[in-house]
C-alpha cells in the first residue's frame, strides 16, 4: 500500500513537471521563433533561448524514462509486459527528442551563419529544407510522444490505478492528439481544440498522483493482509 502512494506521489510530481517544461520549452522558448516567418532572424536573436529549450528538452526525455523505472515495481504486479512497453516507449520517445533537438541545432547554426553573411540569405534552398526537417522531425516526435502516454492510462484505466474517469479520458485525448497530429501531417490544419484534452489529461493526472496516489485494488490488499497474518 505504501509502495501506491510514494511510488504514485513521486511519479505525480515528475509528470508535473514535465508537463510545465513542455509548455515552456514549446510555447515560450521555440514557438514562436522556429514556426514563424522570419525563422532565421529569429533564431539567431533568440540563441540563447533555442540552446535552452534543446537542454530542456533532453532533461524531459530523461524525466520521462525516470518515471517509466519508478513505476516499474508497482507495473510489474499487474502486466509486466505492458510495463516493459512503457519503458522501451520512452527510450523511444527519448530517440525522438534527440532526433528533433538535431534538427533544431541545425537551424540555429545556418541562421547564425545567415548573420555573420550580412543576414542576406545567400543559400534560400538550404534554409528551407533545414525548415521543412524541423516540421517533419517536429511532428514525428509528437506522434512518437503518444505511445508512452497511451500505455500509461491504459495501464492506469485497465487496473483501476486512479479512477477510471480520469484514466478514460487519458485515453481519450492521447487519442485525439494523435488523430490531431496526424491530420496536420496529411495536410489538413485544425484548431486547438483536438490538443485541449490531452492538456487537461497531463495536468490533472499528476494532481491527482501527488494527492491521492495510486489506487490499491483489493487482490492486493488482501494478500497484503495475508502476509501480515
Amino acid at each position: 500500500m505504501s509502495l501506491h502512494l510514494k511510488k504514485g506521489r513521486i511519479a505525480g510530481a515528475i509528470l508535473l513537471l514535465i508537463f510545465f517544461m513542455g509548455i515552456y520549452i514549446f510555447q515560450v522558448l521555440q514557438g514562436a521563433v522556429l514556426f514563424g516567418d522570419d525563422y532565421l532572424r529569429e533564431a539567431a536573436l533568440h540563441r540563447n533561448e533555442l540552446i535552452s529549450s534543446v537542454l530542456l528538452m533532453i532533461l524531459s526525455g530523461m524525466l520521462s524514462i525516470i518515471v517509466s523505472v519508478i513505476l516499474l515495481p508497482v507495473f510489474r504486479q499487474y502486466n509486466s509486459s505492458v510495463a516493459i512497453l512503457y519503458i522501451s516507449f520512452c527510450l523511444l520517445n527519448f530517440v525522438a527528442i534527440m532526433i528533433d533537438n538535431v534538427s533544431v541545432v541545425s537551424l540555429l547554426e545556418h541562421s547564425a551563419h545567415v548573420t555573420e553573411s550580412g543576414g542576406t540569405d545567400t543559400s534560400p534552398l538550404l534554409s528551407q529544407f533545414l525548415y521543412e526537417k524541423h516540421w517533419w522531425t517536429h511532428y514525428f516526435y509528437l506522434i512518437i510522444s503518444c505511445f508512452p502516454v497511451f500505455v500509461l492510462f491504459f495501464m492506469l484505466f485497465q487496473y483501476k490505478l486512479v479512477p477510471r474517469v480520469i484514466a478514460g479520458f487519458g485515453l481519450f485525448a492521447v487519442l485525439s492528439m494523435l488523430v490531431g497530429e496526424i491530420m496536420e501531417i496529411y495536410g489538413y490544419p485544425i484548431g486547438m481544440q483536438m490538443f485541449l484534452p490531452i492538456a487537461l489529461a497531463q495536468l490533472g493526472l499528476p494532481i491527482w498522483l501527488i494527492i491521492k496516489g495510486f489506487n490499491v485494488p483489493a487482490s492486493i490488499e488482501e494478500e497484503a493482509l495475508v502476509v501480515e497474518v
